[in-house]
């Protein structure tokens, strides 16, 4: 018998190019890499993060209580701020502040106007007292991040109400009820999609015909009606708690169909692959295959076709609240704050009653596309 014996040169040569071989990367890593080149999506997924900061620290970045009322400052128009003011002897020195408002009487058209005050300096800062409140609901304090320094002065920086509420602060605070359905109607969205589109596209026959004869009659209803009669059936006295948990669930009876129907065709592409038949041969259960094998198949689709879904929640809930079948006052949210725009001549008295919201609901809408369009194509391996 001869020994076969080893080049020390071909180990060396071996370990070389061992090192040198790069690291196999995961699909989720390859995803992530392929999603931080799409530049409009990456700032919108910091865009995205920003708005649930604020929904969920709310109180702390809310200048004022959403509740108080001012009936010396009902439609006070937006205070501009200030960094400059100009000292008794000439100079300027450098002062964070806004000027206060004034009550005049415009002869032209008959009305009482605000007009700024430039001899009422409110000094504004970061991280001052305010009104009480509870930071996550559990941690009692009345630091905010912006506001003026005496808690006794008000600030506008986007408007006051009717009643002389601070827009500002009450657009914060509805940020929470607003994002949060779209988050909690795409979740239910998700788990009655991918159920029923699995169990259609999985099992087909009766099964098949059944979900999808359900989908197109649920698609065939007209939305608006539908929304109108389901919220007709909430109870008046129902508290607010209940009334948000009832106008989340209206807005998924619609949203599932949709994501119903791509789980299904991906399921009836998968359903005949060679590693779900090897899986059926190895004793799994069809439970086990859907969940092990079928859905992480496509976990990246879903993901992208999700945050589409959000934007589409939202404006749901605005279109509710603005029609009045949905959330009411004193609930705030984007749509309840949209209702308070629907007379023309508050329009025309007050514009930032519709351009504040609107602005915020439509910067909201459009991150979240542009987020969800950047996930879809990172998702896609044959995108660019």
């Amino acid at each position: 018998m001869t020994e076969q014996t080893t080049n020390p040169a071909d180990l060396t040569s071996a370990a070389t190019a061992s090192e040198h071989m790069p690291d196999l990367l995961g699909p989720w890593t390859l995803m992530w890499r392929k999603f931080r080149r799409h530049k409009i999506a990456y700032l919108s997924l910091w865009v995205v993060g920003f708005i649930y900061l604020l929904a969920l620290f709310g109180e702390f970045f809310a200048t004022s209580d959403i509740h108080e009322t001012n009936r010396r400052a009902p439609f006070a128009p937006p205070m501009g701020i200030h960094v400059t003011t100009q000292d008794e002897d000439g100079g300027r020195s450098f002062l964070l502040h806004a000027k206060g408002l004034k009550l005049t009487l415009d002869k032209v058209e008959r009305r009482r106007t605000f007009v700024e005050d430039p001899d009422k300096i409110i000094p504004l800062g970061f991280f001052v007292k305010g009104h009480d409140y509870k930071l996550l609901g559990l941690i009692p304090t009345d630091r905010h991040f912006f506001g003026p320094v005496n808690s006794r002065d008000r600030v506008y920086l986007w408007g006051a109400d009717r009643l002389g509420r601070d827009i500002y602060s009450r657009i914060v605070m509805g940020t929470r009820i607003s994002m949060s359905i779209g988050l909690v109607g795409v979740a239910m969205s998700l788990v009655i999609g991918v159920a029923l589109g699995g169990l259609s596209g999985y099992y087909g026959g009766w099964v098949d015909n059944a979900i999808q004869r359900l989908i197109e009659f649920l698609r065939s209803i007209p939305t608006i009606p539908l929304w109108m009669g389901l919220a007709a059936a909430i109870p008046l006295d129902w508290p607010p708690l209940q009334t948000y948990f009832i106008v989340t669930i209206i807005v998924s009876m619609i949203g599932w169909t949709s994501l119903a129907r791509e789980v299904r065709g991906k399921f009836l592409s998968m359903r005949n692959e060679d590693f779900i038949t090897a899986a059926r041969l190895d004793g799994l259960s069809d439970a086990e295959v859907i969940r092990l094998h079928m859905v992480p198949g496509f976990s990246s689709h879903i993901i992208a076709s999700l945050t589409l879904a959000v934007p589409l929640m939202i404006l749901a809930e605005t279109s509710l609240s603005f029609l009045g079948i949905g959330l009411q006052p004193p609930i705030v949210s984007w749509g309840t704050l949209l209702k308070e725009a629907q007379n023309i001549r508050t329009i025309i008295q007050a514009p930032w009653l519709l351009i504040a919201p609107g602005s915020v609901i439509v910067m909201a809408v459009l991150a979240l596309n542009f987020l969800g369009d950047g996930l879809r194509d990172a998702a896609d391996p044959h995108a660019n």
